[in-house]
């Protein structure tokens, strides 16, 4: 299900989205719908209720993936990696510390909000 919106873009957002499309030869729209499921996707910590600002603080990577991360990084410390497996483990190193940021992040919301104790203590 879709729904139009109609939106008043400040001229900065307007001309780099414009320039975006241009070069990635996408239409105006797709662009933007894609930079607000971004943004949709990677709510502030801060925003999130109480529940899921817990469920960060306790997130771990897909285990499919940590297998997948361990067996590259091993492979890399031999010197046997594909450019394709090195573009790979390059994304799930992305992944994961992404993933990491996200859950600092979600700690030190949860600490302010007496949901967790501080780790310092």
């Amino acid at each position: 299900m879709t729904e139009t919106i109609t939106l008043q873009l400040p001229e900065p957002v307007a001309r780099s989205a414009r320039e975006i499309a241009d070069h990635t030869h996408q239409s105006l729209e797709e662009v933007l719908i894609t930079w607000l499921g971004q943004a949709a996707a990677e709510i502030p910590v801060t925003s999130l209720a109480d529940h899921q600002v817990l469920a960060l603080c306790d997130m771990e990577m897909e285990p499919d993936q940590q297998v997948e991360l361990s067996h590259l990084l091993a492979q890399n410390r031999e010197g046997a990696v594909s450019q394709e497996e090195r573009e790979r483990l390059n994304e799930l190193m992305q992944l994961y510390r992404h993933g990491l940021v996200r859950k600092a992040e979600a700690w030190q919301e949860a600490v302010s909000r007496g949901l967790r104790p501080s780790p310092h203590n």
